[in-house]
C-alpha cells in the first residue's frame, strides 16, 4: 500500500541529496519524508546507499549537496535531536554497563545522579536490571546491543538512527528484538529509522519502507503497510497483507541481487 507525508508532519525531511565518493555516485537526488512518532525502514540491495543516507541523516556524513531537515532545522552537523545505534555495539569496553548507557549524558554534563537515575531506566527498559555493574566482554551480543539501545534512548533523542542492529545476533534473538521494538516505537513517540537487508523484518517492523534502487541510489517506491499494525506481534507475520507485501517487495528486489 503506497502513501505519501505531508512535510509538515515529518520530523525528518530528505530534500534533492547528493553524495559523491570520488568519481562514484551514491547517492542521486534522494527526497524521503520521515513521519513524526513512526518507524521507517531503509530497504535495498547492498551497495544502495542505505548507510550513506543514514550518516548523511545523523550529521556524520556531508552531502555533495541537498538538505535535510531535522524539525524544519537544517543538520548541519551530529546534534542533540538524533541518537545512534551502531551495528557493531560501539561499547567502552573499561566501563560498566550504567556508564556505558550514561555515557552520552555524561558528555553533556548532567550531573552523575541525575544521569544515573535516567540509565538505570533505561537499562531495565531494555530488560538488563541486574547487569548494571557488567562489563561488555562479560555480556552476550545480544545483551551488549541492548545496552547500545537503552544508550541511545537514555539521551532522548527524538529521532533514533538504527543500523542494522539486529543483524549481529542470532535468530532467536533478533526476533526478540523486533518485538521489543515495536513496543519502543508504540511507547516511546519517537522517529526510528532503521536500516536493514531483511525484507520480513521491514516489513514487520515498520510504519513506513522506503525501497532504495541500486547505485546512484534513489527512492524506487514508498511502502505503509497498515492493515496489520493494529495486531498482536503473534499475529502479524501469519497475517495475508504481511506475506503479500514480502512477496511483493522481493519481486521488486530481486532483480538486483546477483
Amino acid at each position: 500500500m503506497n502513501s505519501t507525508t505531508s512535510q509538515t508532519d515529518s520530523a525528518v525531511s530528505v530534500r534533492n541529496i547528493y553524495k559523491n565518493y570520488g568519481d562514484v555516485e551514491a547517492l542521486r537526488d534522494m527526497s524521503l519524508e520521515f513521519p513524526r512518532g513512526q518507524l521507517t525502514s531503509l530497504l535495498g540491495p547492498s551497495g544502495c546507499g542505505k548507510t550513506t543516507l543514514l550518516k548523511i541523516v545523523a550529521g556524520l556524513l556531508p552531502a555533495n549537496s541537498g538538505q535535510v531537515l531535522i524539525n524544519g532545522q537544517p543538520v548541519s552537523g551530529p546534534g542533540p535531536d538524533r541518537a545512534f545505534v551502531f551495528q557493531d555495539f560501539a561499547l567502552l569496553p573499561w566501563a560498566s554497563v550504567l556508564r556505558n548507557v550514561a555515557f552520552g549524558l555524561e558528555l553533556r554534563k548532567v550531573p552523575k545522579s541525575e544521569r544515573e537515575a535516567i540509565a538505570e531506566k533505561y537499562i531495565a527498559n531494555v530488560g538488563l536490571k541486574g547487569f548494571e555493574n557488567s562489563y561488555p566482554h562479560e555480556l552476550s551480543g545480544g545483551m551488549r546491543q541492548r545496552v547500545g539501545l537503552a544508550r541511545a534512548l537514555s539521551v532522548n533523542a527524538q529521532v533514533l538512527l538504527m543500523d542494522e542492529p539486529f543483524s549481529a545476533v542470532d535468530e532467536q534473538t533478533r526476533r526478540k528484538f523486533q518485538e521489543d521494538l515495536l513496543g519502543l516505537v508504540k511507547n516511546e513517540n519517537k522517529t526510528f529509522i532503521f536500516v536493514t537487508h531483511s525484507i520480513e523484518e521491514a516489513v514487520y517492523v515498520s510504519d513506513q519502507i522506503a525501497i532504495l534502487l541500486p547505485r546512484p541510489s534513489r527512492v524506487s517506491e514508498v511502502i505503509r503497510p497498515t492493515g496489520f499494525r493494529h495486531k498482536s506481534v503473534d499475529s502479524i507475520r501469519r497475517d495475508p497483507e504481511y506475506l503479500d507485501i514480502v512477496d511483493r517487495i522481493w519481486a521488486s528486489l530481486r532483480t538486483y541481487v546477483q
